[in-house]
């Protein structure tokens, strides 16, 4: 089987906002070698912090996640959550060094996948979601105030999603020295015809769960990707909003012709 893994990200600075503080890249390496050790990586980031500083944070997080990811040996899984603790302490020894940067931070969510296999890890309350088999399931829990109190049975989803703290985030890059990375315990198996969704709140807040199903699976490649933002935009766009999709298609191998060998005959 091989598979074929097709990437999209569109950032926006949406209807209220000066400057997009949000990141986003996919990570497609050319070398056949860098592309089955590692496979193919996404990430999303939401800055936060006064004069510009949200951005550097943004930008620190892609830029080091990406590096880092790529340079560290062992597992997928295990190097995608060394990553992001990585850009945490960049992120806040940055911040610690310049004056106008402190405090800053981000939220960052990523996924790899490598090999058959998706791994994903976060901090803060940038999102993942699995489209599969005509379902949406949300891959990630919000490190947030209302989403701590949906995780101990509190608060529904529906219900936090009007919640007055409901961005009052509890965890994020770069705003302590040290971080707790939200990962799987096990990688998830793909299928043929997954598409993983990366956004940041600015998506999610205005636009349901289902909807983001519909409009991924009735659109294809930065169409569908394009179609989120702007549903977002309609609906007020009052945060920086960015998506990144990445689409798996499977391949059967093809077969490979036995080599010619001479006749072996069997005496009994």
């Amino acid at each position: 089987m091989t598979w074929d893994i097709a990437g999209h990200v569109v950032s926006d600075v949406g209807c209220v906002r000066e400057l997009n503080e949000d990141r986003g890249r996919i990570v497609q390496p050319g070398d056949d070698g860098e592309q089955g050790r590692r496979g193919v990586l996404a990430i999303v980031a939401d800055g936060m912090g006064g004069h510009s500083a949200g951005e550097v944070a943004s930008e620190l997080a892609v830029d080091t996640v990406h590096r880092a990811y790529y340079e560290r040996d062992g597992a997928p899984g295990e190097a995608l959550v060394a990553a992001l603790e990585h850009a945490n302490r960049t992120i806040f020894e940055t911040a610690s060094a310049e004056r106008r940067l402190a405090g800053m931070g981000t939220t960052c969510v990523a996924l790899a996948v490598c090999d058959g296999h998706a791994h994903a890890a976060s901090v803060g309350d940038s999102r993942l979601y699995l489209l599969r088999d005509g379902g949406i399931y949300r891959m990630t829990n919000d490190d947030s105030a209302v989403g701590e109190l949906v995780a101990r049975g509190l608060l529904t989803r529906s219900e936090a999603r009007h919640h007055a703290d409901r961005n009052v985030i509890l965890r994020a890059l770069g705003t302590h020295h040290d971080v707790q990375v939200s990962r799987w315990d096990q990688p998830l198996p793909v299928r043929s015809g997954d598409v993983f969704v990366l956004c940041s709140d600015g998506l999610s807040d205005l636009v349901e769960d289902e909807e983001i199903a519909e409009l991924v699976t009735g659109q294809h490649g930065a169409e569908a990707a394009k179609a989120l933002v702007t549903l977002a935009r309609s609906r007020g766009g009052h945060d920086n909003i960015t998506v990144a999709l990445v689409r798996i298609t499977a391949h059967a191998a093809e077969p490979v012709a036995a080599p010619a060998t001479r006749e072996v005959r069997v005496i009994r």
